[in-house]
């Protein structure tokens, strides 16, 4: 009898020792991921349905151009999302206090001098800079993702996305149409003589993507090494990931047009994926976190700046020949990507806590 009850416990023993290590491992598989693996997949490829709609509407303008026209409201609306992460937090605040406090008279001034010396001039300068912004939110989402494994590759990550970056930026330049780019897009003679200032630059542009070209996948050899080396522990997320980066920068070689508006569309919407899982799990006692502490709350926050978003722009589209819009466009985008260089730093605990670190 003693021996069944012995040998019947160490079968449960061993039992309970092997759904426990199960569970350990399922856990573990689980916060790889930053929202979980169907959402997280959809929201690394999300550049792909809006990427693909553009491009087949290519020949309907029209079609194209108010596809192309939600797309850069969605971007907008995300914008100041990040001035209620800043103002709405008295320790974000208090930590640049200056920065914050001169940042939007600042913008201001430099956007009313900017336009008054050539609309083109901002608009390329803004354009440059939102691609910078925008592949390094992605680059922020792969260390989110190495940080959940205890990699270090970040110091390689970096420099390989940028390198990609320029030798898709190249590759326009370089080898994309720009008279059939000009009519595509539907430009004044105004604008288009700023795409043609682009012309005289093609062979150096040519140049710039081989060079970009070789020393990218260079790095790419170097990344995918360093990622092997650590075996079992790898980022399975971070690799799909970046999988989805290359397919983004590759749809924009393919067509420019249809290429950024996923681009465009799927940093907004990557944007707001981030700022829903950092408020949802904030437990800090900042007037944002508090807001938005619940589901109930953080639906009446979002339907009440969604409202806001919506208002603002029927309010303004057409006041001053639409340069109102245009200037909070401008303002908006200006302090976002300022601000979220000291928003979403991972070494802050309470950041790294919010995502899961």
């Amino acid at each position: 009898m003693r021996a069944r009850l012995g040998a019947l416990t160490a079968s449960t023993t061993v039992s309970d020792v092997q759904a426990v290590d199960v569970a350990k491992r399922q856990t573990v598989a689980t916060s790889r991921w930053l929202h979980g693996p169907l959402s997280d997949t959809l929201l690394g490829w999300c550049f792909l349905p809006v990427a693909v709609v553009v491009h087949l509407l290519g020949p309907n303008l029209s079609a194209v151009q108010t596809v192309v026209g939600l797309v850069f409201l969605l971007s907008f609306a995300h914008q100041p999302l990040t001035l209620g992460l800043v103002y709405g937090d008295p320790v974000q605040r208090a930590a640049h206090r200056k920065l914050y406090q001169w940042a939007p008279a600042v913008a201001t001034v430099a956007i009313f001098i900017g336009l008054s010396v050539s609309l083109t001039l901002v608009a390329a300068i803004a354009a440059l800079w939102n691609a910078e912004h925008t592949l390094m939110q992605r680059y922020g989402l792969m260390r989110i993702y190495g940080r959940k494994v205890g990699d270090q590759n970040g110091p390689l990550e970096k420099p390989m996305l940028i390198v990609w970056l320029v030798a898709a930026l190249a590759f326009i330049g370089a080898y994309v149409d720009l008279e059939d780019l000009v009519l595509r897009l539907g430009l004044d003679e105004t604008n288009a003589r700023g795409v043609r200032l682009l012309d005289p630059l093609r062979v150096p542009a040519q140049v710039l993507f081989w060079v970009a070209a070789v020393v990218g996948f260079g790095l790419a050899m170097r990344w995918w090494r360093a990622e092997r080396a650590l075996g079992a522990a790898a980022s399975r997320p971070k690799h799909l990931y970046t999988l989805g980066t290359i397919g983004l920068l590759v749809a924009v070689m393919i067509d420019p047009i249809a290429g950024v508006a996923g681009y465009v569309a799927a940093h907004a919407i990557e944007y707001y994926a981030v700022v829903h899982r950092s408020l949802r799990t904030r437990r800090d006692d900042a007037p944002v976190a508090r807001a938005t502490r619940s589901g109930l709350r953080r639906f009446a926050v979002y339907a009440a700046y969604f409202g806001a978003i919506t208002a603002f722009v029927w309010a303004t589209a057409d006041v001053l020949d639409g340069r109102v819009y245009a200037f909070a466009i401008l303002f908006f985008g200006a302090l976002h990507i300022l601000y979220d260089g000291f928003v979403w730093k991972l070494r802050r605990p309470n950041v790294a806590a919010s995502l899961g670190l």
